[in-house]
């Protein structure tokens, strides 16, 4: 089931069924996991029947070469077990996961999610709205992007002796100095979440860059003033 830059998203209960339906018919590959086999009746995409939370099945769904983790499970020690593991398999990959309980969102921090939410709104909107205007082969992101819990994503375009063109991941390294994340190149109009730390961005790029209200605040003060 590998295949790299794919989604992986762990329960279809209310959260992972929303996740789905906004990803369904765009061109990201994903691949649902759920303990429940009678959840998956009559449905058409990738799924594995399986515990979200145990190593061996998120090795299976992929999370290894995955770009990013819904994790939507009902039970917030499987929250913190499924990002703790999915974080040991791929430090580079994007994980968003809900809290059932605000009591717990620091925990499921500690284990490795880069973005929490509280409630049970739908963390596929973080790529579904870059799907959203997809045509054949050909994605375009929307302008002004607002996802839950204050979370945001700028675009930016890279242009021709910008600091960004010809910088790999690595180099720029924005977690490490804004806490921004990287989570798609638009080349071309065709769009990639297949990004790891040696990828190259060049000119002509479009990026989308995620983070908080704050964080988004201080790329657009150091990149875009």
């Amino acid at each position: 089931m590998e295949s790299k830059g794919h989604l992986v998203v762990l329960g279809y209960g209310d959260v992972g069924k929303s996740i789905v339906s906004e990803l369904s018919g765009g061109l990201f590959r994903f691949v649902v996991v759920d303990s429940d086999e009678k959840v998956f009746e009559n449905v058409e995409f990738e799924h594995l029947v399986g515990n979200g939370a145990d190593e061996d099945v998120l090795i299976e769904a992929g999370v290894k070469t995955s770009s990013v983790v819904f994790v939507a499970l009902n039970d917030d020690t499987n929250v913190i077990f499924a990002t703790l593991i999915s974080r040991g398999l791929n430090p580079e990959a994007t994980i968003v996961a809900r809290a059932n309980s605000v009591k717990s969102i620091d925990k499921i921090y500690k284990a490795g999610a880069n973005y929490v939410g509280s409630l049970s709104i739908v963390a596929g909107q973080m790529l579904a709205k870059m799907s959203a205007n997809c045509i054949g082969k050909v994605c375009r992101i929307d302008e002004d992007i607002m996802l839950y819990e204050g979370i945001e994503i700028e675009k930016y375009h890279i242009e021709k002796g910008s600091f960004f063109d010809r910088k790999s991941i690595e180099n720029l390294d924005l977690e490490k100095k804004i806490g921004c994340t990287i989570i798609s190149i638009d080349r071309g109009g065709i769009v990639t979440t297949a990004i790891n730390k040696q990828t190259v961005l060049r000119t002509g790029d479009i990026i989308a860059v995620v983070g908080s209200s704050k964080q988004i605040s201080e790329f657009k003060e150091k990149y875009l003033d």
